[in-house]
C-alpha cells in the first residue's frame, strides 16, 4: 500500500493538474513531498519500535496514512494536497521499515537471498502496477479515488496486523533529538531546492542556496552521527564494504530506476497522445519483464556473483533509457513494449541484488541500524529519483524551447539520455567491489572459469 500510493498517481497527474489549474510536470512536488516526509520521518521508526512495539507503531502508522489518504482525496489545490502527502509520508514512515524489520531481525544468514527476494516483489510491483491502476481510475471516475481505496486496503492491513505481529520491543535508548531535527532540515531543504530549481531553472541562486544549506545541515548530521555515543541511527554498518557500495554506487541507480514510473507515463501521455489507460496499459510490459526474470535472480546471482551482475546489469539498465531516447510518435507499439519489457528484467536484477548484498555482511546486532540507515537512504533516492526526473525535464524542456510549460517528445528525448548518463556513473562504485563481494551468503557451486 505505501510503496503503491508513492507512484499510483504518476498517469493521474495531467488530470490532477487540470483541477490543480498547474503545469503537469509541477505535480511532482506532490510525489516528492511525500518521499522527503517518509524519509524525515523513517529514522524515527526504529527508535519507535523498540520503544512501544512493533505492532502498536505499525498499526498507527496504517491509521495515519490512511487518514492523510482520505485528505489527499479531498484537496482543492496543489498547496492542500502536498500539505495531505507529507502527513501521509509520516505514517509511511513507520510502515515498510518497521515491517522489514521485524523480518530481518531474527533472520539467519542462510535465508537472506531469498527472503529479501520476496520483500523485493511489492517494490518492483507496486510501482509499475500503479500507473496502469491511477491512469483507469482517474479516466473512468475521479483521481480522488486514488486515495480513497486505501481505506479498505487500511482495514485489510490493520487486521493481519492484529493477528500476525507481536508488540515485542527492542533495545529502549534514549532519543536522538537534535540528529533528528537536523536531518529532517538538511534533506527538507536540499529536496526543496531542487524542487524549485525543477519548476523554475531559469532562477539557479535561490534554489542553489536553499541545496547549499540543505547540504551543510546533512554534513553536520554525519558529524553529529559519528560524535554521538547514541545516536538517532549508527553510521557503522557503512564501514562494510557490501554495505556501503549498495548505499553509494546503489543509490545513483536507484535514482534513474526511480524515475522510471514518473517520466514513463508522462510521455507517453504528453509527448506521444497517449491517454491515461493506454500509457498505464504500455507500462505493464515493464511489470512483465519483472515477473518473467524474477525466478532466475538469485540463479543469476549465484551463476556470475554480485559485482559481474551490478556492472553489467548497470549498462543493460543505461541502454533502456537510450533506446527511449529513440522512441518518437512513429515508433511501433511492439518496439517500445519490447524496450519497456527488457529495462523491467535489468530493473528487477538491480533492486534484488542491491536489497540482497547490502545486508550480506553486516552482523546480526548491528541489523537495526542498519535496517534504518538503509531504509533512509532508499526513501531518499525514491524522492530524488521523481525530483531528478522532473529536474531533468525541466532543463531539456529550457534548454530546447526557452521555457518549461508543455514538454513534447524531444524535451522527453533529452531526459532519458540524461537519465542514462546517471546510470552510467553508479559502474563506478561497483567496478571498486572485489570480486567475492558477498559470496558469503551466495551458492557458487556453477562459479564460471575466470571469475
Amino acid at each position: 500500500m505505501e510503496i503503491l500510493d508513492a507512484t499510483i498517481i504518476t498517469t493521474a497527474l495531467p488530470a490532477m493538474a487540470r483541477d490543480f489549474s498547474v503545469p503537469a510536470a509541477h505535480l511532482s512536488v506532490g510525489v516528492s513531498a511525500y518521499l522527503v516526509a517518509v524519509t524525515i520521518f523513517i529514522p524515527i521508526s526504529g527508535w519507535a519500535a523498540d520503544r512501544f512495539g512493533a505492532k502498536r507503531i505499525f498499526s498507527m502508522a496504517i491509521i495515519v496514512f490512511v487518514l492523510a489518504s482520505v485528505l489527499c482525496g479531498f484537496s482543492t489545490t496543489l498547496y492542500e494536497f502536498t500539505a495531505a502527502r507529507v502527513l501521509q509520508g509520516v505514517g509511511g514512515a513507520m510502515m515498510v521499515p518497521v515491517g522489514r524489520l521485524v523480518v530481518l531481525r531474527h533472520l539467519p544468514k542462510e535465508k537472506i537471498v531469498k527472503a529479501m527476494a520476496i520483500l523485493t516483489w511489492p517494490a518492483l510491483g507496486a510501482p509499475l502496477i500503479g500507473p496502469v491502476l491511477g491512469g483507469w481510475i482517474s479516466q473512468n471516475w475521479h483521481w480522488s479515488w486514488i486515495f480513497f481505496m486505501n481505506i479498505p486496503l487500511g482495514a485489510v492491513a490493520l487486521i493481519f496486523t492484529h493477528l500476525l505481529l507481536d508488540n515485542e520491543k527492542g533495545e529502549h535508548q534514549r532519543f536522538d533529538t537534535k540528529g533528528f531535527l537536523l536531518s529532517g532540515a538538511g534533506f527538507g531543504l536540499f529536496m526543496a531546492g531542487l524542487e524549485s530549481f525543477s519548476s523554475r531553472p531559469d532562477n539557479f541562486y535561490l534554489p542553489a542556496g536553499i541545496m547549499l544549506v540543505g547540504a551543510i545541515l546533512l554534513f553536520i548530521t554525519v558529524r553529529h552521527m559519528l560524535l554521538t555515543r547514541q545516536p538517532l541511527f549508527s553510521l557503522e554498518a557503512l564501514k562494510f564494504r557490501t554495505f556501503r557500495a549498495t548505499m553509494i554506487g546503489g543509490s545513483v541507480i536507484r535514482i534513474t530506476l526511480s524515475s522510471a514510473p514518473f517520466l514513463i507515463p508522462l510521455m507517453l501521455q504528453l509527448g506521444m497522445g497517449f491517454s491515461p489507460v493506454q500509457a498505464g496499459t504500455v507500462l505493464l510490459w515493464l511489470f512483465a519483464g519483472n515477473l518473467v526474470v524474477k525466478p532466475a535472480t538469485t540463479w543469476i546471482m549465484n551463476r556470475f556473483g554480485f559485482k559481474n551482475v551490478l556492472v553489467y546489469n548497470a549498462l543493460l539498465i543505461a541502454a533502456g533509457f537510450a533506446a527511449l531516447a529513440l522512441c518518437d510518435n512513429q515508433t511501433p507499439a511492439w518496439l517500445l513494449g519490447l524496450i519497456l519489457f527488457t529495462s523491467g528484467m535489468t530493473r528487477s536484477m538491480h533492486l534484488t541484488v542491491l536489497n540482497t548484498l547490502g545486508f550480506a555482511d553486516v552482523p546480526q546486532h548491528k541489523m537495526r541500524d542498519a535496517n534504518t540507515l538503509s531504509a533512509v537512504i532508499m526513501q531518499m533516492t525514491r524522492g530524488l529519483g521523481i525530483t531528478i526526473g522532473a529536474l531533468a525535464l525541466a532543463v531539456a524542456t529550457f534548454y530546447l524551447e526557452g521555457t518549461t510549460e508543455n514538454p513534447g517528445i524531444i524535451d522527453f528525448q533529452l531526459t532519458m539520455l540524461i537519465m542514462a548518463g546517471i546510470a552510467v556513473l553508479s559502474i563506478v562504485d561497483s567496478l571498486t567491489l572485489p570480486t567475492n563481494a558477498g559470496d558469503g551468503i551466495l551458492n557458487r557451486r556453477h562459479r564460471p572459469s575466470g571469475t
